[in-house]
């Protein structure tokens, strides 16, 4: 008996979403460093409350029979809350069973694209948010920046770290003296995306990595956020116009100015357990509800299928003694 290949069996949600969430892992450039926990997955709630301790102290001598003194163990929590990621696309059966190459597979990787990209901008968004800050915007990125920036983690054995730099900043750095090519390496060593090595440190590049220009200022701004219905000009922005260039949030009706020295703020991100601490509580954690859903609507009347994606979580900074965001000079 002859069979038929249906639109229902190039479309398989399942498969699809096996395939997205593959992809999805590999395109994700914080994949190396960032935690992923799946607490919530199968269980009631959607908000994460994580809590960090503050070190209690050297021991201290005590003379024999002398009761020890107490300390409080001091702590702070962070609360984090579920999102959803999703983006859809519709696929007409003509450009499924005829079109030029593989729609479907192109879906998949279209797919995968959009929702790792969302995930990387939460990602870079939750460590701009470092409360340790190196403000290096002096000069542009260089080895003795690097080395400045590190100490400010205060250390006292160097620990494995990574730096995320934009890549507009890797030919100043690649002429770095001391700036080591990753193609020098010893094989295994290095990291997805990883270009080299500085001040012992690991260099990735990130488009993700802001270039910071403005500065809000409501009072003496000089350009005024508008809504997306208004056309822009020259002291008239669009919100997403600005803010990626800007540190602080900002709303329709803000007002902001250039900034005295645009720069571009770079994550540096302990990688490892802090061997001083015995601290296992990463610098970036992605709290994970569900994994990638892909589910599929028919349309009979237009002969298509949509396909939508989806993935619940959120990205958030744990571990605030483990980034050090370093500003250096565009």
């Amino acid at each position: 008996m002859a069979e038929t290949t249906t639109i229902q069996d190039l479309v398989n949600p399942q498969v699809m979403a096996d395939m997205i969430s593959a992809k999805i892992t590999s395109k994700i450039a914080v994949t190396p460093f960032a935690k992923v926990d799946t607490t919530l997955q199968g269980v009631p709630g959607d908000t994460i409350t994580v809590p960090q301790y503050s070190y209690i102290g050297d021991a201290v001598d005590v003379a024999e029979g002398v009761k020890a003194d107490t300390v409080k163990l001091q702590t702070s929590t962070t609360t984090v809350k579920i999102k959803k990621a999703m983006k859809a696309v519709e696929l007409t059966d003509e450009s499924v069973l005829s079109g030029y190459g593989n729609p479907v597979g192109e879906a998949n990787a279209q797919l995968a694209l959009s929702i790792a990209a969302k995930i990387d901008n939460d990602c870079m968004e939750a460590l701009q948010g470092a409360t340790l800050v190196y403000d290096g915007t002096a000069a542009a990125i260089k080895y003795s920046g690097v080395v400045d920036a590190i100490d400010v983690f205060n250390e006292e054995i160097n620990s494995d770290k990574v730096m995320f730099i934009n890549p507009k900043q890797m030919a100043t750095l690649r002429k770095d003296a001391d700036f080591i090519s990753a193609d020098k390496y010893q094989a295994g060593v290095a990291v997805t995306g990883e270009i080299g090595k500085i001040a012992n440190t690991r260099v990735v590049a990130s488009r993700k990595v802001p270039s910071i220009e403005y500065e809000k200022d409501n009072s003496n701004g000089t350009i005024e956020i508008v809504a997306d219905t208004t056309t822009e000009t020259a002291t008239k922005k669009h919100l997403a116009t600005i803010q990626p260039h800007c540190a602080t949030a900002l709303i329709v009706g803000d007002k902001v100015k250039a900034a005295a020295a645009a720069y571009y703020a770079c994550p540096i991100v302990k990688l490892n357990e802090d061997s001083e601490t015995e601290d296992d509580v990463p610098a970036l954690t992605i709290y994970r509800k569900r994994n990638i859903n892909v589910e599929t609507e028919r349309k009979p009347r237009n002969r298509s299928t949509e396909i939508t994606a989806d993935e619940f979580y959120v990205a958030a900074l744990t571990n605030e003694a483990k980034v050090v965001l370093a500003k250096f000079k565009k």
